[in-house]
């Protein structure tokens, strides 16, 4: 085993050509992440050009981060220069990374370690051998890195680290340990979203003990009501914790808080704090029961909470103000209509000056309407002013018009339907192919639908009933956003498994989505119940038990996943992929 330090900053893939270095880009969401390649050139332990025998084309992967010395310099200057200091060294670092000006990010001071290779011709079948040849090429390999013959080996690093980590110059937050042999890696496979050759230890989550002052309750897209605690500023990893979430009226009530205990707070995944609990022996004599609210603290509107949900609901979506602007955000995000012009700071803004007040009222700004528009926008440790300079307009509009072009399944998503996220929205828009005919579904045909169940059949339905809602998609469709699917005639199709019906049940070496959709451009259809007319079961690891006994009673093929690949002539240079 090799085990080596969990680095709590930016993870970046780095990519050689001929030794140059060629691109840098964020993980970003695991699918998509940011190119900065010129931001990560300034970073002087990143060689631009490597020495020694390495590979001609290969990927190197890291931590970049932010040393506590530099971290300090850093927040000293904008504390100087009247800006508001970054909370911790992690956000300085992703902060940076995205800046204009390489220049600039040069004198932050950020630095990296590279801990991972990918490639062909690597110098070795050990990841260890590996990541040490990389100093030899001109790399900052790992210091704190150790080969482990046995569990106990592991564990003694994990223990020594534990303690030891506070004298680091730089933040971890665990131990990864990695099997070194790296020509096991394909044997021992991968699950839905990780590697079963490296696994992650993280260190118990620091506490701390503060006081409740208050809670304020937040609203939501979606208009799920979300309580937020008001604590005693209190030191904690790092940061100065002054809110806490406490998610839902149940866990108030699991854990009898009330206003004045003294709490104990810890960071979930040491990013987002939460109370965990209360000190019962320091509670005042007479303190009271909290009582939830039963009126939106926004609009007012009475509180709703369907039974079998953990929240509580504001129904009044077309006209409360955080849902308003919740769903502006949400229209325009990434894995939505992409528009990366605008943000939750300008939203805010033109919501503000009665700009917009849904996602079609973007599609009728001008120029003449935003230009110049400016404001101080205030949350809970910043303030930062908001205007619209020339640049700053221009960029927001070509985003809106390039956004006519995103396809229907992200549309679909992007309207904010509850409980259709991307992968339904994706299932919808194939099966329905275009949104005439989805707002026509009665809840009978929805419910036909593989993976549509009733709850979002019901919400479907109820979206389309709503006049406000046709107006909107009309108004959306007058603009010109895509609300028919269109096919992609560059992925080759087959026929190969036509009328062919597979459930796909387990975990495999790839992820699910993509294995179903091998099937589909293959002429098999995916089908969620087994029944007798299911022609085969793929299954992959820790497949439910149930499902494996139903299958073997109806005497249903059941297929692995390697029997899969050879049934459609798999090929792994040929991986055909969205």
């Amino acid at each position: 085993y090799v085990c080596e330090l969990k680095y709590d900053g930016v993870a970046i893939g780095i990519n050689y050509v001929d030794g140059i270095l060629h691109q840098a880009v964020t993980r970003g969401d695991g699918v998509q992440g940011d190119d900065v390649t010129a931001n990560v050139k300034t970073i002087r332990t990143i060689p631009l050009k490597l020495h020694g025998d390495f590979p001609a084309d290969f990927e190197i992967r890291g931590e970049i981060m932010l040393p506590h010395k530099a971290f300090e310099a850093m927040n000293a200057e904008r504390i100087e220069d009247g800006q508001t200091p970054f909370a911790n060294p992690r956000n300085a670092a992703s902060g940076s990374l995205k800046m204009q000006d390489p220049k600039e990010v040069a004198k932050r001071g950020l630095d990296c370690f590279l801990y991972f290779l990918l490639g062909n011709n690597l110098p070795s079948t050990s990841h260890y051998t590996n990541v040490e040849h990389t100093g030899d090429w001109g790399f900052k390999p790992p210091k704190h890195i150790k080969k482990c013959s046995s569990i106990d080996e592991v564990w003694q690093f994990i223990q020594h680290w534990d303690k030891e980590r506070h004298n680091l110059p730089f933040d971890i937050d665990g131990i990864v340990i990695k099997v070194d042999r790296i020509d096991l890696w394909d044997t021992l496979g991968f699950t839905a979203k990780s590697p079963r050759w490296a696994i992650a230890y993280k260190f118990k989550a620091e506490q701390a003990r503060t006081r409740l002052l208050s809670i304020d309750f937040q609203v939501g897209r979606t208009g799920a009501i979300t309580p937020v605690a008001n604590l005693k500023p209190v030191p904690l990893a790092g940061t100065t914790v002054k809110r806490a979430s406490l998610h839902n009226a149940d866990i108030i009530e699991k854990l009898d808080i009330r206003i004045g205990d003294t709490v104990l707070v810890e960071k979930g995944g040491e990013i987002i704090p939460k109370i965990v609990g209360i000190d019962p022996a320091e509670r005042e004599l007479f303190s009271e029961p909290f009582i939830y609210i039963s009126h939106c603290p926004e609009c007012g509107t009475e509180l709703i909470r369907t039974e079998g949900e953990a929240h509580h609901y504001c129904p009044n979506e077309d006209e409360c103000p955080p849902q308003i602007k919740g769903k502006l955000e949400h229209f325009i995000s990434r894995k939505a209509m992409n528009i990366d012009s605008l943000g939750e700071g300008k939203i805010e803004l033109m919501f503000d000056k009665n700009l917009v007040h849904n996602i079609s009222d973007l599609y009728d700004l001008q120029y003449e309407n935003l230009i110049g528009l400016e404001k101080v926008i205030e949350n809970d440790t910043k303030a930062k002013k908001v205007s619209f300079q020339e640049k700053t307009v221009k960029n927001i509009l070509t985003g809106i018009e390039n956004s006519k072009q995103v396809p229907f399944e992200r549309v679909l998503f992007a309207l904010g339907i509850r409980f259709v996220g991307e992968t339904v929205a994706k299932t919808l828009a194939k099966y329905f192919k275009n949104i005439e005919t989805l707002q026509k579904a009665a809840f009978e045909e929805l419910i036909e639908v593989d993976e549509i169940g009733g709850k979002i059949a019901e919400s479907i339905v109820k979206y389309f009933q709503e006049p406000k809602h046709i107006k909107i998609i009309d108004r959306l469709q007058k603009a010109g956003l895509q609300f028919s699917y269109i096919e992609d005639s560059s992925i080759e199709r087959t026929n190969q498994l036509e009328g062919k019906s597979f459930v796909v049940s387990g975990v495999f070496r790839r992820s699910r989505d993509e294995i179903k959709h091998l099937i589909e451009i293959n002429g098999g259809k995916n089908v969620s119940g087994i029944s007798a007319k299911t022609d085969y079961v793929l299954a992959g690891d820790k497949m439910g038990p149930e499902k494996l006994k139903k299958a073997s009673q109806l005497n249903i093929p059941i297929l692995g996943e390697e029997d899969f690949e050879k049934m459609i002539a798999f090929e792994r240079s040929n991986v055909i992929t969205q």
